[in-house]
């Protein structure tokens, strides 16, 4: 009943905010129900509610074997409590923004909130196929209608990227069910399916390019620096802080249970592209003058560590993929708020026309820099413990790829300093002499999300447990 509790909350309540007449009742409706299901998705981590309510179960397609099966494991409490987060921080760190239509903006927000929650929880294959369309379509509209003036070519390319990947991802779906003994979509059906090796190598990149382009990894990353670039920030924060997770996810819940010999067969390829995009991801990183773009590229690069983690089948490292994707979605988010904040005051998201920021917005100055060290894993920040034991793992499988791979710590900390030091250090420029420092409620949303990258950087305890079971279960699947 929690697992329904947590896609009924958004789902209802972005169907209502559709009808609200004003701009006041549409964001205050959102943040209220948003905090409604932070506090379930809290408490089914807390363990204040009884874990024998943390599944559901019901006929769905009959006809089809299909059902409405939804459940809590480890990873999935871990991403639902992401996603639960984020919301509710987004809402607050834009309210004072001002958007046309503001209903429809808002309802979309949750809808999508929606179908990521249904992603993270479907134990039906079909199922989780239909909550990642309903993820990635009000996506596609938010982008559109309320992008940058690049918006219309941008979201083209991303509805082709995506749309690309959804089919062969629902071609792939429909082979597997067809293989299945008692015709099922189920979880445990696809895991009991035995393929021949030409069966399985074929399905394996049906599913596995679907994914990797909504992570995305090198060579499938085109279309992200663009949409982020030109989607209105509040919706980059969910694209870079939540729904990427959705592909590393299905790796590790769908992708190697599933076609264990295939990801065996050609994790030496993947982690290479991995690294590769690491590299490339950084090094343009480093050229960006545009905020948004710099955040982007960045993302990217740790996307390809935590892909390159999985696929080297090594316990540390596929744990610690897990609590970096909750990591990773605080901190970047942390990031884009202050992006968000340096857009609306000056008008430019442009590096070489700011300066000196830290005169005028010392708080604002604070809390980057923490939120900036913490994206590059500073020892005692969230981020440090799970890219450790990813670096650990590809050290494991192979020391070259992995010193290869080291050389992005370096690179991230050249462009994260030299973004720290554009914004807020050396003089004050036209542009930024009459800066003033945050508002109240974006101070203390960036006040909220130092807390989380502190409290689980110094006791990362409570997420590595959270995780354990689950990281178990998937390699007890593995059987190469």
């Amino acid at each position: 009943m929690i697992a329904l509790l947590l896609i009924l909350i958004p789902l209802l309540s972005g169907l209502f905010t559709f009808f609200t007449k004003s701009e006041k009742d549409a964001k205050s409706w959102s943040l209220f129900t948003s905090i409604l299901t932070l506090a379930v998705a809290f408490g089914s981590v807390s363990g204040l509610f009884d874990t024998s309510y943390s599944s559901f179960d019901a006929a769905w397609i009959p006809a089809l074997g299909a059902r409405f099966s939804i459940g809590l494991d480890g990873m999935g409490t871990m991403l639902c409590l992401l996603n639960a987060i984020a919301f509710p921080v987004v809402f607050a760190s834009v309210y004072n923004n001002q958007y046309k239509k503001p209903s429809s903006f808002y309802a979309l927000m949750l809808l999508m909130q929606t179908g990521l929650m249904g992603v993270f929880l479907s134990t039906d294959c079909l199922l989780f196929y239909f909550f990642w369309e309903l993820a990635l379509i009000p996506a596609y509209f938010l982008c559109s209608s309320w992008g940058g003036q690049k918006r219309v070519q941008v979201t083209f390319k991303f509805f082709i990227y995506t749309f690309v990947g959804s089919l062969l991802m629902l071609v792939g779906i429909l082979y597997l069910y067809f293989k299945t003994t008692d015709h099922s979509f189920a979880l445990q059906s696809f895991y009991n399916i035995k393929l021949s090796s030409e069966e399985e190598n074929f399905a394996f990149w049906l599913f596995f390019i679907a994914f990797a382009i909504k992570m995305p990894i090198f060579p499938l990353h085109t279309w992200q620096p663009d949409t982020y670039e030109q989607a209105p920030t509040a919706v980059t924060m969910i694209l870079s802080g939540v729904m990427v997770k959705m592909g590393l996810f299905a790796v590790i819940r769908w992708l190697i249970p599933v076609f264990p010999n295939a990801a065996l067969h050609y994790s030496q390829l993947i982690i290479i592209l991995s690294v590769i995009g690491m590299l490339y991801a950084s090094f343009i990183a480093i050229r960006q003058d545009d905020i948004k773009r710099l955040i982007a590229y960045s993302s990217i690069a740790h996307i390809g560590l935590m892909c390159a983690a999985i696929f080297s089948n090594h316990q540390v490292g596929l744990q610690g993929v897990m609590i970096q994707m909750f990591n990773h979605g605080i901190n970047v988010i942390g990031l884009w708020i202050v992006a968000d904040v340096i857009e609306s005051q000056f008008g430019t998201r442009k590096l070489s026309e700011l300066g000196g920021l830290a005169q005028k917005a010392p708080v604002m100055a604070i809390l980057l820099v923490i939120m900036a060290l913490a994206n590059i894993a500073l020892p005692l920040t969230n981020a440090f413990v799970g890219e450790f034991m990813m670096f650990n793992a590809l050290f494991t499988y192979n020391v070259w790829i992995a010193a290869t791979a080291g050389l992005s710590i370096i690179l991230a900390a050249v462009y994260t300093l030299n973004m720290i030091q554009k914004i807020f250090y050396g003089n004050t420029s036209v542009i930024t002499d009459n800066g003033y420092d945050v508002n109240n409620g974006t101070k203390i949303m960036l006040i909220v999300l130092v807390i989380v990258v502190v409290v689980l950087g110094v006791y990362p305890q409570p997420m590595l447990e959270l995780t354990n079971d689950t990281v178990q279960s998937v390699l007890s699947e593995f059987h190469p």
